[in-house]
Formats: structure tokens, C-alpha cells, sequence
């Protein structure tokens, strides 16, 4: 380049850098003088506290966290450090003590929690979405969980090379963000022999006459897999993107199965034993259930 060119970027570029500065040596001034900082994700001014780091995330928080933190105010409203679906789970395959489990989409860590208190021996949890991943390692600190490794990225790349043996894959609230569903459940039938799902699914009839949301699916489709056909619909995830806490699928629009289909497959992949619980046809966002798959 030029020196000519060179020069004429770097005159450009002074009205930015002077910016900078300003703006530096303002903050600077402010803090010499204990004056408020306008940008509290730079500064906090209080004493160190739990409320602090969850305020950090102020606004895109889902779950209530337990009441023995004393929080000034509740992040969220979502019962998921204190989840009855855990719970069953557990019931169904047995005590989780000592056991090693990947964990798929963690959200906000609550299952992460409970896995830890219950003594699993290591919790492997899988999250792409970067400021989940963050409240994720925000709850690890706050309550210490030793058992758990958060890990941030794509759970379908970890699933096509890891060669490890899990005592379960849970699996709550990812399976209806994903493209390929179907791709999704074989995955996770090479690394375990049990598996926790909890989903959505489609089901035309419930939909259609739920006027929010039939908008957001398309007619319902069938596609293939290793010779054999499933059914789902397309579904469009519209203004729940504009949330600054969502954390759906990295696309636009996801695969729903229908229920039959999700339990076609995991027949198909050599589960043999299927327990089904927490059926919600009314849920808020969809028809709902959680199955429990053993080999």
C-alpha cells in the first residue's frame, strides 16, 4: 500500500481514537471521584455478592434459583434447580450417584445442580449458545459445582466424535430446536444406553386449533432416515427471537416430530424399554412429554 494510503487511514481513524480517550479518561475521573459508573457491566460498586454476578444477566434469566441464596430478587420464574423431571428420571434408571452423564443443553444449569447434589461422579454439559454458556459458569460459582465440566459449542459435533460411554444422555428441551431430530436421537443412542428426553412434539390437531400458534408450523411432512420415513413440521420460531434471553436453535426454524415418530425412532435405535410421563397436549408453547429409554 502506498504511504500515501497509509496516512490518509490513519487521519481517518484520529476522530475514533480521540473518542476513545475521552471516554477512557471520563471513566478514570469517575472513579478517582467515587462518582456512579453510567456501564455496570464494567464496574460494580457494591460489595461482592451472589445478587451481583446473577444481575449481570439482568432480564434474560428463566430459572428461580433456591431460596437459600437470599437473593434480593429472583432471576426467573422456572422451577429447574428444583425440576421434577430430574427427579423421575432418576426413579425410572436408578440412583445417579457415581454416575457419568452428558448433559445436552443446559440452559441455566438447574438440572446441572441437581445432578451435582445427587453425587454423579461427572456431569459432561454441552452448551452453544455463548450467554447461556456464561450463566451457566456464573451458577458453577455461585454453588461450587465440582462434578460438572460446562463445555461451549456445537453437542451434534462432540456427539460424531466422542467415543465415550455415558450411564445417561439428558436431553431436556433441545430435541424441537434442531434440524435434524432424527440424526440427533441415533447420536445419542451410540454413547448411552439411556436416555432422558423431554420435548415438544407435533401434533396437527392440537396446533391448528391454537390460534398463537398455527401460525408457526407448516403442514405436516415426511422425510427419510436410514430407509425409514418419520413425520414432522416445520416450525417458525417468529418473535421469540427478538428476546434478548432466547436460547432456542442456532436457525430460524426447527423440526418437530410428531410423538409417534420420536418413539418410532428410538425403537428404531434399540431402546426397548420406553416410560413416558409429565404428557402435557395443553402446554403453553405446544403439546409436551418426557420419556425415559432404556436399552
Amino acid at each position: 500500500m502506498p504511504v500515501s494510503n497509509i496516512i490518509k487511514s490513519i487521519i481517518k481513524r484520529i476522530p475514533t481514537i480521540k473518542n476513545f480517550i475521552a471516554e477512557r479518561d471520563e471513566l478514570r475521573l469517575k472513579i478517582a471521584q467515587n462518582s456512579p459508573v453510567e456501564n455496570p457491566d464494567v464496574y460494580i460498586l457494591t460489595e461482592p455478592s451472589n445478587q451481583n454476578i446473577l444481575d449481570m444477566f439482568k432480564g434474560e434469566w428463566s430459572s428461580q434459583l433456591p431460596n437459600n441464596l437470599k437473593l434480593a430478587t429472583q432471576p426467573g420464574t422456572a422451577k429447574l434447580f428444583e425440576d421434577n423431571r430430574v427427579t423421575w428420571a432418576e426413579q425410572i434408571f436408578g440412583n445417579f450417584s457415581n454416575w457419568n452423564i452428558l448433559e445436552l443443553g443446559p440452559l441455566e444449569g438447574g438440572h446441572s445442580y441437581m445432578f451435582n447434589s445427587k453425587n454423579a461422579n461427572k456431569v459432561t454439559s454441552i452448551e452453544a449458545n455463548t450467554r447461556a454458556f456464561l450463566k451457566c459458569l456464573c451458577i458453577k460459582e455461585i454453588f461450587k459445582l465440582n462434578r460438572v465440566e460446562f463445555m461451549l459449542g456445537d453437542f451434534i459435533s462432540f456427539l460424531e466424535n466422542d467415543n465415550s460411554k455415558y450411564d445417561m444422555v439428558f436431553a431436556s428441551g433441545v430435541l424441537y430446536h434442531m434440524e435434524d431430530p432424527i440424526r440427533l436421537l441415533k447420536l445419542m443412542s451410540r454413547v448411552s444406553d439411556r436416555l432422558f428426553i423431554w420435548t415438544h412434539y407435533y401434533d396437527q390437531g392440537i396446533i391448528n386449533n391454537r390460534t398463537e400458534l398455527k401460525h408457526k408450523f407448516s403442514p405436516v411432512s415426511l422425510f427419510e432416515h436410514d430407509g425409514v420415513s418419520y413425520e414432522y413440521s416445520t416450525q417458525s420460531y417468529k418473535k421469540e427471537l427478538d428476546w434478548v434471553g432466547f436460547c432456542g436453535g442456532p436457525k430460524p426454524v426447527s423440526k418437530w416430530l410428531t410423538r409417534d415418530s420420536i418413539i418410532k425412532a428410538l425403537r428404531q435405535f434399540g431402546f426397548t424399554e420406553l416410560k413416558i410421563n409429565f404428557d402435557r397436549p395443553d402446554h403453553l408453547n405446544g403439546p409436551t412429554f418426557a420419556i425415559c429409554a432404556s436399552k
